[in-house]
This record gives C-alpha cells, structure tokens and sequence, in this order.
C-alpha cells in the first residue's frame, strides 16, 4: 500500500465520522491455509472505483468500517504475501450491517518476493517521543559499521575517537535492543557491523518509563530479528578500502514453523585502522608525532527463539555474544628544540574482550486491545583483559615497563512493565526494575613510582518504579508520569573507600500534544534526568598512558542532574514532512573532561574528569524528507547547541613561576549541517550525494575547528531486486580533521587525521520463503518492550 493511498484513509477517515452516517461493514480475515488470523491486513473501501475509507485489522483479524454513507462499495483486503481479496456490498435502509464473516486469503504463488528481512530504503519516523531511522540497504546508511552510520544521522556525532554524542553532548546511553551492555560506547559502535542494524532509536526527551541516564537522551540500537514463515536469510558483505582494506559480512536467519521462530545473526569486522597526530607545546617549542595502527576483530552474535503459545502468550530467550581482539600501537616522537633532548616511545595494548548478554521475557495480551503486561530478566556479563607493553628511547625520562588491566563485570535486572487502556481515551502504564551491577578491576604494573598493584571494585544497587497516565482527546493529548528510585553505590580502592553515595530522588515527566490539523502538530515535554559517573570515569586506574600525557577517572565524581524542556512541531506536506524542535537544559554539577599538570612532573599532563558548577544549555534543529520528483529526494538537516560552562582550570602563572587554579566561565555553541540527495536513475539504479559541516566548538580548555566533508554513492539491484551492490566513497576531497588549539594549562594546538577518505563497497542478497506473521512481528521482534529496564 503506497503512502498517498495511506493519506486517503487518515483524512476521508475524519470526514466520514463527522458525517454521522450509519452504514458499517466488519468481518475476520484468517491464512486459508493454516486458519490463523491476519493481523494488520489493509481493508480499502472504493466506491466508484475512488477510494472512500478503509483501516486495518486488530490482533486477531477482526475489522469494523464504520460511519459508510448507504450505497455500493467495492471491499479489497490486502497483506504483504497473500493475493487481494476483493468483493461487492451495498448498504441500505434494510441492510445497515453487512458482515463479510471469515475472508481467507491465499498466499502468493511467488512467495520469495515477499521475504522483507532488509528494507529496501532507509526512512525517518517522527513519533511522539522519538526519531526513529529504519536501516534499509540503500546508500544512506551505508557503511562498515554502526559508528559509520551514525555519522549520517541528525542530531548525531562521532569524533577521531569514536565518541559519540547527542545534541553536542557526550553523555547520552547507548543501548542495544533496548538494554545496556558493558561495553564502551565508542567501542560498541565500532563492533557492530552496519548491515546487523535494522534501525535506530532517538529518544532525545524520555519520559518516566524510561531509565533516566543520560543527559541527552538515548540511543537505541536495534539488530535485526526475522519472524517470516519457513526459512528466510539476508547475507552481506562488504569491504573497505583505505590505506588497507578492511572487510565486513553478516548473515541474518530465520526459522519459522508453527509456534516455534528460530532467529540468528552474526557479524565481524576484520582490518587495520590507522590514525596520526600532532600536538605542539607552543611555551616550550615541543611537539608531540603520533603514529597509531589498530588491528582489530570483532564479531558479533544473535541467537534466539520465541514460542507462541497462543495468541495471547509469547515467551522469548535470545542472547547477544560479543566477542573482540585488538592490537592497539601507538608510536610517539617527542620532539624538543635543544639538541639531543627527543626521545620515542612505542606502546603496544593488546585487548581481549568478551561480551555476553541473556534476556528472557513472557509477554501476555489481555482480551482489551492494548492491555499488555510484560516481565523480562537481563543478565549481561564482561570481561575486558589488557596486556600494555610501553617501550622508550632515545633521552626519555621514563624507563620502559609493562603492565595489565583485568575488568570483570555483571549487570542484571528484572523488570514488569504492565499497561492498561482504561478507556478509549485514557491510557495507565505502570513498571518496576531491580537492577545489580558488581564490576572488579585488577592492575598490575612494574612502571617505577606507581603502586604495583590496584584492585578497585566499584558496585551499583538501584532500585526504582515508574506510572504514566495519558489521556487522548480530539486535538489535544497529554501524559504525566513520575519514576521513584533508590540509588546506591560503592567503590573501594585496594580496600579502602574510596567513594559512596546512597539517595532517593524522583524524575518527573510531562508531555503534552496538541494536533492543530491533519498536517500540523506541536509537542512541548519536559523531564528530569540523571548522569552517573560511569566506570571509566571513577576507576585511578589508567585508561591509556604516554610518557607525557595519562587518562585516569575521578573517584570522587557527584552524578549530574539535568532539567530537559523540549517544544517540537511538525508538518506534513504534499511530498514529505518537515519537523523542527527546540531545547532548554539546566545542568547541575556537569561532568566534563578537564586537563591538570601531573604532580609528580608539572610538564606532563593527566587528563580526568571533574564536576563543573551548575550550567544551562539551549538549542534547536530542523530535518525534512522530501521528494522532489519521481527520480529525486532529499533529506535536509540542521542542528544548534549552546552551552554555557563554568568550571576550574589550571594556569600556569609565570610570576609565581607555577600552576594555579583558575575560575573561568565560555559560551560553547555547536553548528551541524547534513544533506542526504538521494538520485534513482532507473528502477535498479540509484546515486547519492552526502554532504556534512561542523562549526567549530569552543571549550573551557580548548577550541575546535570546523570540519566538513562530502561523500558519493551509487547502488544496483538485479536478480528481481533479491540482491543490491553498494559503492560510497566517504569524504571524496580527503577534508575531514580534528584540528584544536587552547591555553589550558598549556598554550598548544594540534591536529589529528584518520582514514576518513575510503571506498566502501557491500554486496546483499535475500532469500527464504516469505510469509510474514504481523502479529508477532509487531510485539516481540524488536525486542524493545522494556519500560523499567530499558524501551517500552
């Protein structure tokens, strides 16, 4: 069903049940088959061969049309898969109720055609609480891996580092089929291999439901979970040219039969990614030369089943197993303006993680349409080992030494989540979470004036229940709700404690909706949020280390709290949407990277985080699809943000001939431009043009310059569209970089390059049998339906 057709249906729809008529048509719609109900088949009711209204079928197959003026109407009932029904009525003064009582639909001859395990184009939704992109198999998305496609999406950015953040914001959660893993972001992106995805979640203003971590919001990743009947496959594989090449595949199944749906996916992600730099010490003519190689592997793992035991009972089991290998090198040449005075160092971490994350979930349909309760476990276990190997020469102030970080960590939780249409208009959710997280670090070093041995251990116990209550009017809709949580965490260093916290607090929510027309709508939402120090940023233990400069974290970190306004509007046009949003933050003890000189050695550097005061922070943005024609369409997108930052910075002071602590208070504002031009040649053949643009960003510490590129891409679909074959060539004029300069605590600037300039190319290719089972699709496919615990 095209989407002009779809139109139709929502305006004639409005306008027959204004008109008070009186005719009305229902009936079942079941496989002929298997006898099992059609959820979600489209009825179109046409009366002079124009269609008047239609609507679709519920849970179990059943379909009511009312409010149809007395006359002829010709009924057609269509689902992807099956031939359209299509039969004659008429109603009258006698005949007010026709009842089609049970239509059975035959499947298509040609069943292959109806396998949908990859969409064909990407889209972007706007729903009531958040932007969701479909991954389809176009050049939009394409790409290695996950960190590549969110280099494509609004609102979004990913540095030199594989950092990624939310509306200029680094603190937002990243979560992988609606739960948390115990993987760094940066390095979770950098796993997951793009063609695994099948979409990815915004939720930029989460309400009560949701955990509240993140100042930003939350960033859902979904991977791909097929519920076709019989056997169905999607297979990719790509391959990256750059200074290397670097390869890619994937392979997505199914197996469909009776009650029982067998689902699978594995991906990797082998090759060498290379990185250089420079950083100069403007005070003292020195300058830092990185040369970085990694060499990494990774791959990834999806195994699962759902068993129907009715249509009002599912239980699933899946697991997500992440498996990653790497060889970290980073040469460094230290170089000083007195002769005989450079030094290098090479340093070498070699990196063994294992990921492993187990769900099982029962979800129960009440009788009511919408009456849902669902109970979930999660346990997500890691360990992380990394063997650091630190060679000098020349005239290095250090000797060399090797040392080793061991993590271990567990995450588990339970959640209910429970919802409750009172009425047509009025909606009840309620939920709960218990969630446990021990993690235990081990370091071991033989470096000279470092404690040999560091064990820290660092445990989370939170507790927390959440209600919604949301009613739907005829233009104006609206949902208040409130999330209670206990929170309690300890950390101790080598025995000691070294930091603990234990607090009770509420995260309140509201969101209101007003429909001004059938094409206009606005949404204003507000809610609290929180940002916990992370592992990362508490651990003393290092986070990587050169003879000048160290990363450690902060045991003595406060969470920041964070008071989120959002107001959105959006508009639907002749030939696509447009939405456009705005945003006000209030951010207490903000959690920020700062820069010190190192104790034991004032010309070095240690990089850690800090609390800075309380600040506030506002933006906007501005996305469209829209299609200009047949043959071309665009998507259009810009972003705003401002930040004002207060906090403590170290400067040295030439008459005191040292260091001193500094209160300094910037204006940071950030500027992003994306345009996606999409080209369709033929029916097989489609181009694109991808352009990007990031202003420069001003910092407490440092300044950073803009950065733009442009990419290309051409797809061709052949064997009746079942297999594509991609090329993008990323940054064509080789322009991307991260240029910086700053003050604190030393005047220097600097400069780093990656393979941002690279040829991907990916072949795709689709086969199996077909049927799609909507039902169970709709509810368990993206496991996704977690409140307490995650997305519900």
């Amino acid at each position: 069903m095209n989407f002009k057709i779809t139109l139709i249906f929502f305006i004639t729809g409005l306008f027959s049940m204004q008109a008070q008529n009186q005719g009305s048509v229902t009936g079942k719609v079941t496989d002929k088959t298997t006898n099992a109900p059609v959820s979600y088949a489209t009825i179109v009711i046409k009366a002079d061969d124009k269609v008047t209204t239609g609507g679709i079928t519920d849970d179990n197959g059943n379909f009511e049309i009312k409010n149809l003026e007395l006359r002829k109407y010709k009924v057609d009932i269509q689902f992807i898969g099956y031939k359209t029904y299509t039969t004659d009525i008429e109603l009258s003064a006698t005949q007010k109720t026709i009842s089609l009582n049970k239509i059975q639909l035959e499947e298509e001859s040609t069943q292959l055609e109806g396998v949908t395990v990859v969409a064909e184009r990407s889209t972007v939704e706007q729903k009531i609480d958040r932007k969701v992109i479909n991954v389809g198999r176009d050049l939009t998305t394409a790409g290695a891996t996950a960190s590549d496609i969110m280099s494509n999406i609004p609102s979004v950015n990913v540095d030199q580092d594989g950092k990624i953040s939310l509306r200029g914001n680094q603190n937002v959660r990243v979560l992988v089929d609606g739960r948390p893993t115990n993987i760094d972001a940066a390095q979770l992106l950098k796993q997951i291999p793009s063609t695994s995805i099948k979409k990815i979640e915004l939720i930029t203003n989460p309400s009560a439901k949701y955990n509240p971590e993140g100042m930003s919001g939350i960033i859902n990743i979904v991977l791909h979970k097929n519920a076709n009947d019989g056997f169905n496959a999607s297979v990719n594989t790509g391959a990256t040219f750059a200074t290397t090449p670097k390869s890619n595949s994937s392979i997505d199944m199914n197996y469909r039969t009776g009650k029982i749906n067998f689902f699978g996916t594995y991906g990797n992600n082998f090759g060498y990614q290379f990185n250089n730099g420079l950083v100069k010490r403007e005070d003292e003519n020195s300058s830092q030369v990185f040369d970085i190689k990694n060499d990494n592997k990774s791959h990834l793992y999806k195994i699962g089943i759902d068993f129907y035991i009715n249509d009002r009972n599912t239980i699933s089991a899946y697991t997500n197993q992440n498996i990653f290998m790497g060889d970290g090198y980073i040469h460094t040449d230290n170089l000083f303006p007195t002769p005989g005075t450079d030094f290098q160092s090479d340093d070498h971490y070699r990196n063994d993680n294992d990921n492993s994350a187990y769900n099982l979930a029962y979800k129960h349909l009440f009788k009511k349409e919408g009456h849902t309760l669902d109970i979930e476990a999660n346990h997500n276990w890691s360990k992380d080992k990394q063997l650091g190997t630190f060679d000098r020469s020349g005239n290095t102030p250090s000797a060399d030494y090797n040392d080793q970080r061991t993590q271990r960590r567990k995450n588990s939780t339970i959640n209910v989540d429970y919802v409750n249409p009172l009425n047509e208009k009025t909606t009840l959710e309620l939920g709960t979470e218990a969630r446990l997280i021990r993690t235990d670090n081990d370091y071991f070093t033989n470096q000279t004036g470092e404690l040999p041995y560091i064990k820290f251990l660092y445990d989370i116990d939170l507790f927390s229940a959440y209600a919604t209550f949301g009613q739907r009017f005829k233009k104006i809709s609206y949902q208040l709700g409130a999330r209670l949580e206990s929170y309690k965490v300890q950390a101790t260093n080598n025995g000691a404690k070294a930091y603990e916290d234990d607090y009770f607090t509420i995260y309140p929510s509201a969101y209101f909706t007003y429909q001004l027309s059938d094409k206009n709508s606005f949404q204003l939402s507000y809610s609290r949020r929180v940002d916990r120090p992370s592992l990362e940023q508490t651990s003393p233990i290092r986070e990587f280390s050169t003879v000048r400069f160290k990363s450690v974290g902060n045991p003595e970190l406060d969470p920041q709290f964070t008071n989120s306004m959002e107001l959105n509007y959006t508009r639907v046009l002749e030939k696509g949407s447009i939405s456009a949003g705005v945003f006000y933050r209030i951010i207490n003890d903000e959690i920020s990277r700062i820069l010190i000189p190192d104790p034991d050695n004032n010309q070095n550097q240690i990089m850690l985080f800090d609390n800075f005061d309380n600040n506030t922070s506002y933006g906007f943005e501005l996305s469209s699809n829209y299609k200009v024609n047949k043959w071309w369409d665009m998507q259009p997108a810009i972003d705003f943000s401002s930040i004002t930052q207060k906090g403590i910075v170290s400067i040295f002071n030439q008459t005191i001939n040292d260091f001193e602590s500094v209160q300094t208070e910037i204006t940071a504002n950030a500027f992003n431009a994306r345009l996606n031009s999409n080209f369709k040649a033929t029916k097989k053949l489609s181009f694109l043009i991808f352009g990007f643009y990031r202003g420069g960003v001003n910092g407490i510490q440092f300044n950073g310059k803009e950065m733009y590129k442009v990419d290309a891409g051409a797809r061709y679909s052949f064997l009746n569209n079942k297999a594509s074959l991609s090329l993008r060539f990323n940054d064509m004029f080789n322009t991307m970089k991260f240029a910086f300069e700053g003050d604190n605590p030393y005047p220097q600037t600097g400069q780093f390059t990656w393979e941002s300039q690279s040829l991907y190319v990916n072949f795709n290719f689709m086969f199996g049998a077909g049927k799609n089972r909507a039902l169970q699709r709709k509810y368990r496919e993206d496991n996704t339906k977690q409140g307490g615990g995650g997305l519900f």
